[in-house]
């Protein structure tokens, strides 16, 4: 079974190949040829049932796979592309290793961290900003990352008033339900209304809270305050949220999972159909006609790309809501950027309005550096010159060498971004969303209870909860 995830880009503008990449693909090509050796399991003639079907082979798919091989039940992972890890994406940009999706963990995160220790993989803190760049009067101001990051922190202490008391226990978001039916109705743009906000004030926290929603219109109140109270309840907690790599990149993790999972992974396997026969069997098929049975069948795959696929019976209302509606953001375009003509690591926002809305400082190259970058709707990612006038924004002297940009809203196997609710969807969708449809479990990070939507422990949480599940059908 050939488990290489082959990266391929939504949207690439970029130089060649760098000086470590060689050696670099030679060791994804080492760490590929292991998992296949370590997880492919026996191979199996079509027809023949299995216990449970993964669909989608990201952290949650990968986690329940292992779980539910665990338990000696018989296990098929269809994975619709060509490498694992769904928005988590680990590829090569500039001669360096870098993430096209989710970049980072967080302290505090107990699942990530007993899965990092059970497979002996470390972490580095991500690079300390020595500049900030923030929206001013008229134009750009810079200042210290110290002075910058504390008028935020007593700004978003303003904003998340009173989250302490509805998410007084977040890892349990639905405890205080009843003070939430006064705010789960609220975006993230109704939130700032109610502030006294002077005009620099409002661009600053704006501009802070439109890279997660895309559009502040569109992100729930609750959604951030939620991972707000998981940090801790503070500015610093939230901004340590994107402070950790993993050695090996993102992937790493999940490819120690899936090779200590006896399930057999298929890659390039699309599924266009979820049907229940009147014998309690579930048959599911792809695009290419072939169709495999099981007793069970474990949905991982992100909630906006629920409605691509035929489920008979159809998924109850709570379920066709929330794929409709949409959980990944609507606009969700990450960029690494090569940049050259400062020494400076600049932390950069704009206003929400920005063709640029956030950079974020990377590492230090003999040629300039790397940034990572979230761009908002008003920026054409393809087009260099705009890409490098947005750069310039911030650091008015640099010179783009080159990008890549992905395009997650285009993927048509995520649809969207990490996920963040709408308003209201909180009290509408949890536990409900969380139950199996007769023989059916659902799983991501979309769906998951605490650190939900754009964080790989929400995507184990979820994973592990759905193999239990999934197992209880099967007997």
């Amino acid at each position: 079974m050939n488990r290489r995830a082959t990266a391929t880009s939504a949207n690439t503008t970029a130089k060649g190949p760098g000086r470590r990449h060689v050696l670099k693909a030679a060791g994804a090509t080492a760490v590929a040829s292991a998992l296949a050796a370590a997880g492919a399991g026996p191979a199996r003639a079509e027809a023949a049932p299995w216990d449970v079907i993964v669909i989608g082979a990201g952290y949650a798919g990968g986690t329940a796979a292992r779980e539910l091989t665990a338990r000696g039940l018989s296990t098929l992972v269809l994975e619709a592309r060509d490498r694992i890890g769904g928005r988590v994406w680990t590829s090569e940009f500039a001669g360096e290793r870098v993430e096209l999706g989710g970049g980072w963990f967080g302290p505090g995160q107990q699942l990530v961290e007993r899965e990092l220790k059970r497979y002996s993989i470390g972490t580095t803190l991500d690079v300390s900003p020595t500049l900030a760049v923030m929206p001013g009067a008229d134009g750009y101001v810079s200042r210290s990352p110290a002075e910058v990051f504390s008028r935020l922190g007593s700004l978003f202490d303003e904003f998340y008033a009173g989250s302490a008391q509805y998410f007084e226990r977040p890892l349990e978001p639905l405890y205080r339900a009843d003070l939430l039916r006064g705010v789960d109705h609220l975006s993230l743009a109704d939130r700032i209304a109610q502030l006294d906000l002077s005009p620099v004030d409002h661009k600053w926290v704006a501009g802070s809270t439109a890279p997660f929603a895309g559009g502040n219109e569109v992100g729930a109140l609750t959604g951030l305050a939620q991972w707000y109270q998981l940090a801790g309840g503070t500015y610093e907690g939230f901004h340590s949220t994107m402070s950790l790599k993993p050695d090996g990149g993102m992937t790493a993790l999940l490819h120690a999972i899936l090779a200590d999972s006896k399930a057999t992974l298929r890659l390039n396997s699309q599924v266009t159909s979820v049907s229940t026969t009147p014998g309690g069997w579930t048959n599911v098929r792809l695009g290419n006609g072939r169709t495999y049975r099981s007793r069970a069948v474990v949905v991982a795959t992100p909630v906006n790309t629920w409605r691509t696929i035929n489920f008979d019976p159809g998924l109850p209302k709570v379920h066709a809501d929330a794929a409709r509606e949409g959980v990944g953001v609507p606009h969700a375009t990450k960029l690494w950027l090569h940049v050259r003509g400062s020494a400076e690591a600049v932390y950069a926002q704009s206003a929400e309005d920005g063709p640029l809305q956030l950079m974020l400082p990377q590492q230090e190259l003999p040629d300039g550096r790397l940034y990572v970058a979230f761009s908002g709707p008003a920026l054409n990612v393809s087009d260099r010159a705009a890409v490098q006038a947005a750069v310039r924004q911030f650091i008015p002297r640099a010179t783009l060498a080159g990008y890549r940009a992905t395009e997650w809203t285009k993927d048509r196997y995520a649809l969207g971004g990490w996920g963040l609710r709408r308003p209201g969807q909180l009290l509408r969708q949890l536990p409900a969303i969380q139950q199996p449809h007769g023989n059916i479990v659902f799983a991501g990070s979309d769906i998951a209870s605490g650190w939900y939507g754009a964080f790989v422990e929400g995507a184990i949480e979820s994973g592990l909860k759905a193999a239990q599940q999934a197992a209880s059908l099967t007997t």
